[in-house]
């Protein structure tokens, strides 16, 4: 016990912790790669939010242009509700249906993509590590359990379609 306790690595060399030291190289790997995704995410990010901002600036002065009074009554005040909704669609499809905004999209949510992939395989490394089963075994038990349950629900239809008949 002294010997494990004044000496933490001794630990790496026991049990569960064994297995993740032999593969925390597969972590640290996935980790950095985290990062590099990440800074590409972030990138993207910025540039989406960018996007918005600036046609919501632009979509607001031509609001301001075109409505410059304060409402005074409920007319007004709908009027104004439709000038500042007919404005926003447009300039936000507008945005929406450009290629600019199409393509940062798209590098987003693919950047998005690879870092859960990261994750899940970082994930699966510890769960391996730990001798548990991982998200894709445990998903091939529940497909499993998934068509027992159709399987038996048709099954016992069948039973009481036969005692319906019997009676």
């Amino acid at each position: 016990m002294h010997l494990m306790s004044s000496k933490p690595q001794a630990l790496a060399s026991t049990g569960p912790m064994r297995a993740f030291a032999a593969n925390s190289k597969k972590v640290t790997t996935e980790l950095i790669e985290i990062n590099e995704d990440l800074v590409g995410f972030n990138q993207y990010l910025t540039e989406y939010y960018k996007q918005l901002a600036e046609a919501w600036e632009i979509a607001q002065k031509k609001v301001n242009l075109k409505a410059p009074e304060v409402p005074q009554d409920a007319e007004q005040i709908q009027t104004f509700k439709r000038i500042w909704i007919d404005i926003f669609d447009n300039d936000f499809t507008e945005l929406f249906d450009s290629k600019k905004f199409g393509e940062n999209y798209g590098k987003l949510v693919s950047k998005e993509l690879e870092l859960t992939k990261h994750w899940n395989n970082i994930t699966n490394v510890v769960l391996q590590s730990v001798n548990l089963p991982s998200k894709e075994e445990i998903d091939e038990v529940y497909k499993e359990l998934h068509s027992l349950k159709k399987r038996v629900g048709k099954i016992e239809l069948e039973l009481k379609k036969k005692e319906m008949m019997k009676k």
